[in-house]
């Protein structure tokens, strides 16, 4: 086991027509499909779409870190 770890960051973009908290989870989710050793992430911004007038949808931008393999 080494006495060290290197970390990536990927910056992704989630959204839901529900919440922000959502808009996160479903960032995670997709991100898990093919992304390994996720480890946190980061809110760096967050936004929306409008819809007549309304909310039409949450967008967030995360930065998400990962361990890199044997590291």
């Amino acid at each position: 086991m080494s006495d060290h770890h290197t970390y990536k960051k990927i910056e992704i973009i989630g959204s839901s027509r529900n919440s922000t908290d959502e808009a996160i989870n479903n960032a995670l989710a997709e991100a898990s499909k093919s992304v390994r050793n996720m480890e946190w992430f980061e809110v760096v911004d967050t936004r929306g779409h409008i819809e007549n007038g309304r909310v039409g949808h949450y967008q967030v931008t995360l930065k998400i870190g990962f361990k890199v393999s044997d590291s």
